[in-house]
């Protein structure tokens, strides 16, 4: 299905990543397929070594033939490999993205398109997704979404976004869109550590977009259900982990790093070891969270690892 910018012809592209979770797929592309406006083309990235969902989709495609779903392959594992291989990949003049276990609303990429069709300054677009976790909803409203302070305190809360569509810094990747002309030679980070999920990797591409003069906004209305699944690699969420603990802490802090000004750099360094938050606390933080019913040892491990990923950080962003 082919729409007009004004006098221009304009493709839109659907990036989906996925990794050995084919049921979670099969969900994803069903959403898909149900779009409103159906994408010009989804772009499934695919690893290499990843036989079963190879497998899924030649079965798939052997049924249901649809000339709109491609498969891009990719060899290097983590999400950073994965979508800068379906941005080469992909042909749309805007390039949307979502994760293979989420399912987009029905009006999802019609209202992409007229966002972008409504504001020629538009260079990122974002919505809620409303997250399942063990049979329910995650609930909560926040005014607040997709921050960065001068200081470097990361503000998410994307799944619980509630108001009208503003501006943001920092865009999620289950639910986001760019215009081509935003992105650019612009790609994500290589350097951002992790073998799948590599945490951080949609808040340094935004910030990217940002600072090229782009206009980036959230709107709450912009729905995918989201049904967070097991991930391939180190990082399972809920369940500490050192490494994967020290490749978030690593990223954000490289992030920070390379995108605050000089004075917030330093006030940063003195945010992340002394406060934080929970899931990377400082060290105050750490003992409070002591207090409040976690293991010390445990609270005090992640402290010392997200030191020790500030000089990893700051090492790399000084070259």
């Amino acid at each position: 299905m082919i729409q007009f910018f004004g006098d221009a012809i304009v493709n839109v592209s659907v990036i989906v990543p996925t990794y050995r979770r084919t049921a979670d797929l099969a969900r994803c592309l069903a959403a898909l397929d149900a779009q409103q406006r159906r994408a010009d083309e989804v772009v499934v990235i695919v690893r290499d070594d990843d036989r079963p969902t190879h497998e899924w989709l030649a079965s798939r495609s052997a049924q249901h033939p649809d000339a709109r779903l491609r498969i891009a392959q990719v060899s290097t594992p983590g999400v950073v490999a994965a979508y800068n291989r379906g941005i080469d990949s992909a042909t749309g003049e805007i390039v949307c993205f979502t994760d293979d276990d989420a399912a987009p609303h029905p009006d999802w990429i019609e209202r992409i398109e007229r966002a972008f069709e409504c504001d020629p300054a538009l260079g990122g677009l974002g919505g809620r997704d409303v997250v399942h976790e063990h049979g329910r909803i995650l609930q909560g409203e926040k005014a607040v979404v997709g921050r960065v302070q001068w200081f470097g305190r990361a503000i998410g809360n994307h799944h619980i976004g509630h108001g009208a569509a503003r501006e943001v810094d920092v865009l999620k990747a289950v639910n986001m869109a760019f215009r081509r002309a935003a992105i650019g030679t612009l790609r994500f980070d290589p350097r951002l550590r992790g073998s799948g999920a590599q945490v951080h990797c949609e808040m340094a591409f935004s910030l990217d977009v940002g600072r090229r003069g782009w206009k980036l906004v959230y709107d709450p209305t912009l729905l995918v259900e989201h049904y967070p699944a097991p991930r391939g690699d180190e990082d399972q969420r809920q369940v500490f982990n050192a490494a994967a603990f020290y490749n978030a802490s690593f990223n954000l802090r490289l992030i920070m790093c390379e995108h605050l000004s000089t004075s917030g750099r330093w006030a940063f360094v003195t945010y992340a070891t002394l406060i934080g938050n929970r899931a990377d606390p400082g060290l105050v933080r750490a003992i409070t969270l002591a207090f409040n019913g976690e293991s010390l040892a445990l609270a005090l491990r992640k402290w010392w690892v997200g030191l020790c990923a500030m000089h990893g950080a700051w090492r790399a962003a000084m070259r």
